[in-house]
C-alpha cells in the first residue's frame, strides 16, 4: 500500500538567491513543485516537517498531499539540498504524480524470519549488501518496503533480486543485474570463544 503523508507548504512568489536566503532567515525552506505537464510552482516548506521526514526511511517513497491555494497536489520528494557546513536542508524539490504516473525510486529492504534461518541459528551472520532496492511501478503501487524472507537459508546462501517476491505491479528497475541483497556468512568467532584468526595462528605454530 502506498504511503501518503502531508507537509505544511505555502506558495511563494519571489525566486532567486536573495529571496531564498530571506526565507531561510524566516525559518522556512524554499522549494519547487514541477512535472505532470503543468507549470512549476514555487513553495515554502515547514522545516520541522522536513527534518521529521528525513529521519524515516520511506521519506523519498511517500506520496505527499500538498495543499496549495485550496488545491491538493500529490507529489514525491525528488531531491533535498543541504547546507555544506550545518547540513541543514536548504531547498526541496517535489515531483507531481498521478495514479497513472510510472516512476523509478528506491525502496527500503527489510529482512524477516531471522529466527527461522538455520544459517543464523548455527552462528552465521546476516551480511546485508543492499539496504534499498531500485524499483519501477505506478504511483498507486509504491510499496512501503521490500520484504525478504530468510526462513530456511543456510550458511553460504545468498539472496538475489531475481529470487525475491515483489508486490503486485512492482518490478526491479535493472533486472539484468540480478544484484545480491544479502548473504549468510560463516561466523568469525569459534564456538570455544577464540577467533578464527587465533585458531589459524595456533595451528601454524
Amino acid at each position: 500500500m502506498t504511503a501518503v503523508g502531508t507537509l505544511r507548504v505555502e506558495p511563494r512568489n519571489n525566486s532567486g538567491r536573495g529571496a531564498s536566503r530571506a526565507l531561510r532567515n524566516e525559518n522556512k525552506i524554499p522549494g519547487i513543485l514541477y512535472g505532470g505537464n503543468k507549470e512549476n510552482v514555487l513553495v515554502t516548506v515547514d522545516p520541522r516537517d522536513v527534518m521529521k521526514g528525513l529521519h524515516h526511511a520511506g521519506f523519498y517513497s511517500t506520496i505527499f498531499e500538498l495543499n496549495l491555494n485550496g488545491k491538493v497536489e500529490k507529489a514525491l520528494v525528488r531531491d533535498v539540498q543541504f547546507h555544506p557546513v550545518t547540513d541543514n536542508p536548504i531547498h526541496i524539490d517535489f515531483w507531481r504524480v498521478s495514479k497513472d504516473s510510472k516512476i523509478h525510486l528506491s525502496i527500503p529492504v527489510v529482512f524477516i524470519n531471522e529466527n527461522k534461518c538455520p544459517g543464523i541459528k548455527r552462528g552465521g551472520v546476516l551480511n546485508i549488501v543492499l539496504h534499498t532496492l531500485d524499483v519501477t511501478c505506478l504511483a498507486e503501487n509504491i510499496p512501503e518496503q521490500i520484504t525478504v524472507d530468510l526462513e530456511g537459508l543456510e550458511i553460504g546462501a545468498s539472496v538475489h533480486t531475481a529470487s525475491i517476491a515483489l508486490p503486485k505491479g512492482v518490478v526491479v528497475t535493472h533486472p539484468e543485474r540480478d544484484n545480491t541483497l544479502a548473504t549468510i556468512v560463516p561466523p568469525t568467532v569459534q564456538t570455544d570463544g577464540s577467533s578464527a584468526a587465533e585458531t589459524t595462528e595456533s595451528s601454524a605454530s
